[in-house]
């Protein structure tokens, strides 16, 4: 960034620490949030960006009770430093880290149920082998913007990936038919899809009415409408009835697999499979990648890619009927 000329015509250097200040601003939408990521009272960092707009001669900033906006030069002077100053503010860590070794805090924004899917066993293990991180998760299923809420990387499940972030792909996904062994020895196992409809089935569904479950086989793709007396919005709860041996259910590998091994479920009709979405960490930019979320993301692949069932056949995600 170097020397910048102020409009009062004098060369003057620009204080850093200013305009960080200032981007740190604009990314939180205001000066209170900003000022709580920065430690530091409000009016002082208003004060700070008062200052730098004094030395450029332009105001960076609109502000209002409501919200903040950025002036036509606020956003050019925003869109040439942020970049520089997050990998400015990146090398800086990495100089007093002095070993190079991940350190900071690291915000993951993940659905509502992710800890089901991620080990908590799993976070432990990163976090002994990362000493000087701290790991902070946000946990909603609405999608979570990344920029306005300070997230570094967001766990989502999806086809396609906003062009405007970048995506890193942790794991392809399918579903898989389960049961548990006392439903099975009452109602018998099903040997066709068609015979599912004789089966008490478990929808992961928040909809009243029929559902139909598109499965592929060696035949090609296929649909059956099943019904039951039990239905849940979640894929947890609806994996917690079949172990329950409430009935027949459409689940991720992912989630069935312990259970599958301990032999409280029994997979059911295996020749027949539903693709599912792949599994994404997304970040905001591919420039400000900190060194704890890209070890956070290689960790985590590298955990998914683990279980057996994904070894075996891409283990998912998506769990929507």
């Amino acid at each position: 960034m170097g020397w910048m000329k102020s409009k009062t015509g004098s060369n003057a250097a620009l204080d850093l620490n200013q305009i960080f200040q200032f981007v740190e601003v604009v990314r939180a939408g205001s000066f209170a949030q900003a000022a709580r990521r920065l430690g530091m009272p409000a009016n002082s960092l208003s004060r700070k960006v008062q200052r730098l707009e004094a030395d450029l001669g332009s105001r960076l900033i609109h502000r209002s009770t409501r919200k903040l906006t950025l002036t036509t030069v606020g956003q050019t002077f925003f869109d040439r430093c942020a970049a520089s100053v997050a990998d400015l503010a990146q090398a800086g860590q990495e100089s007093i880290d002095g070993n190079n070794l991940p350190g900071g805090l690291v915000r993951v924004a993940a659905p509502a149920d992710f800890f089901d899917l991620f080990r908590l066993e799993w976070l432990g293990e990163f976090l002994a082998l990362h000493p000087q991180l701290r790991m902070e998760f946000v946990l909603d299923d609405a999608k979570a913007d990344l920029i306005g809420a300070s997230i570094d990387v967001a766990i989502r499940a999806g086809h396609l990936v906003d062009p405007n972030h970048v995506g890193h792909k942790l794991i392809g996904t399918h579903f898989e038919l389960v049961a548990s062994p006392t439903y099975l020895a009452v109602r018998g196992t099903p040997a066709t899809l068609r015979s599912l409809t004789a089966h008490d089935c478990l929808p992961v569904s928040n909809r009243s009415g029929p559902v139909v479950w598109h499965l592929e086989g060696r035949e090609g793709s296929s649909a059956i409408e099943v019904s039951g007396r039990f239905r849940a919005n979640t894929a947890r709860v609806v994996l917690r009835a079949a172990v329950a041996g409430l009935g027949v259910a459409l689940l991720p590998g992912l989630i069935t697999a312990p259970d599958v091994a301990a032999g409280r479920l029994v997979k059911v009709l295996p020749r027949y499979r539903r693709e599912g979405a792949n599994l994404y960490a997304v970040c905001a930019s591919r420039r400000q990648i900190p060194r704890g979320v890209s070890a956070f993301i290689e960790f985590a692949a590298e955990k998914f890619q683990s279980v057996p069932a994904i070894r075996r056949g891409k283990a998912g995600i998506r769990t929507s009927d």
